[in-house]
């Protein structure tokens, strides 16, 4: 029976801000390695027999960056499923399970949260083979992390039957965060695990289970992925029939009704990485119990997590902190308040302020651009265009654009005019003219944008034809 791994990259990590942002959240991020925990996580099955590729089910915003860092690994993808809204992770597992049974219906599935950590593969895969002789046998199987703490952060799982590990044991119960004394007693009496949030269940398993239990759940599925269409290397659901569906955790919705649920224990460097506290436990630390990404300075600093993107930061007798550095935001916090950042994004969305959803460096399906200056009637960005890339062909009712290329070779579109822009040449963008900007070259293409009219916003464009597809999302 072939293997997929199913992905579920929804979440918004916003208590790793400033690093993590609505449009580019925590699992896009490198923040234990260069690749990114959406792709350590592609990779974390690697080596297991008769494994397919992923599927994705991703935020239809976040789609062009998932599917890039997926290329980037040299892998394929069985699908990548948009959600128009994230209705939690029962609708979305069924989604997946809803199109493996159609394309692969003799199928299991590994459901992996794309924003996890663990450090220790092979005793994963060696938990995963484990889970699979049940999971064949009809079991809806979950993986308890042997706790190594009285963690009060994470949901417990409780088994039944006798200690060991290496054993499959049915689940008693699933029980909420709990208390410190609570927590206490539970890794005490040894038969807790935290929840990883980690599945594994043949397909045609979880969609009878999640028919038994919520069938208003699977029907609001199969008419959004029947009413659904192919969209480029995408699969868009459909929008209303998915917003309809009703949202569910996959523990709430099956794991704590059906009889068929059992426990895989494993002990592998797992983590959630919630909060900045988290990931201070799990990254590499120096003498000091430092964790340093970045151009940083300490004195007397002890225990700390430091992140410096764009700046020398020096610190001098701190204990216990958090600073994290981005070119538009800086954090500052005590690592025991690490789950409070989220205080600090829900009062800047309440301020409808742009720190809450984007970074500066903003990325697009043909590359980025970052904001350089703006002031009244005028912004200057700077942008960057992948190899064979192209913008869209678009106009803008309120700005006018000015074009400095500073690198590469530009093809421009200007009205009826197509002409080639080489290095330290520029152009005039009227407003309410057609225009298009691509790259013809080899090379990335840097081009300085100096806008200037009554709006600057984004929103402020009309696209006519798009490679990728975006001008029904005008």
């Amino acid at each position: 029976m072939k293997l997929f791994p199913v992905i579920l990259s929804g979440g918004s990590g916003s208590r790793l801000w400033p690093l993590s942002r609505e449009h580019y959240p925590k699992p896009l991020l490198p923040l234990i390695s260069e690749q990114t925990l959406l792709q350590e996580t592609a990779n974390r099955l690697d080596g297991l027999p008769d494994l397919g590729d992923a599927v994705y089910v991703c935020n239809e915003e976040h789609r062009f960056l998932v599917a890039e860092q997926v290329n980037q690994l040299g892998k394929k993808a069985t699908a990548i499923i948009l959600e128009p809204q994230g209705r939690n992770t029962a609708p979305a597992l069924t989604l997946a399970a809803l199109y493996l049974a159609e394309h692969e219906p003799d199928s299991m599935m590994v459901v992996m949260p794309a924003d996890h950590v663990i450090t220790e593969r092979q005793p994963f895969l060696d938990a995963v083979r484990q889970g699979c002789t049940r999971a064949e046998e009809g079991a809806l199987v979950t993986f308890g992390v042997v706790p190594d703490a009285a963690e009060t952060g994470y949901g417990y799982i409780k088994r039944t039957g006798a200690q060991g590990e290496g054993a499959a044991y049915q689940v008693a119960r699933f029980v909420e965060k709990p208390d410190q004394v609570t927590a206490e007693r539970y890794v005490k009496e040894g038969d807790y695990y935290w929840n990883s949030g980690i599945f594994l269940m043949r397909t045609d398993q979880w969609l009878e289970e999640i028919g038994q239990f919520r069938p208003d759940i699977l029907e609001g599925c199969r008419k959004a992925m029947q009413q659904g269409a192919q969209d480029i290397d995408f699969f868009r659901v459909d929008r209303a029939a998915f917003q309809a569906c009703p949202s569910d955790s996959i523990d709430y919705a099956v794991m704590e009704k059906t009889g068929k649920a059992v426990v895989v224990p494993f002990s592998a460097g797992w983590s959630d990485v919630g909060a900045w506290s988290a990931l201070w436990h799990v990254c590499p630390r120096d003498m000091d119990g430092n964790v340093v990404q970045g151009d940083v300075i300490t004195h007397d600093t002890h225990n700390a997590f430091l992140v410096a993107q764009h700046r020398c930061l020096a610190t001098v007798g701190l204990d216990d902190v958090i600073v994290v550095e981005t070119a538009d935001a800086v954090l500052v916090a005590n690592k025991e308040r690490a789950q409070d950042v989220k205080e600090i994004v829900s009062q800047l969305k309440r301020e409808d302020r742009e720190e809450s959803r984007v970074h500066r460096r903003v990325y697009r399906p043909w590359g980025s651009y970052e904001g350089i200056d703006n002031g009244t009637r005028f912004q200057v960005k700077r942008l960057t265009v992948k190899p064979g890339a192209s913008l869209s062909l678009q106009m803008h009712h309120h700005r006018a654009e000015h074009w400095v290329v500073v690198k590469g070779t530009a093809r421009v579109t200007c009205g009826d005019n197509v002409f080639n822009l080489h290095e330290n040449e520029s152009t005039y963008i009227p407003m309410g003219e057609r225009h298009r900007l691509e790259n013809p070259g080899a090379i990335p293409l840097e081009v300085i944008e100096i806008q200037s009219g009554s709006y600057l916003g984004e929103d402020d464009i009309v696209r006519f034809e798009d490679v990728y597809d975006r001008v029904q999302e005008n």
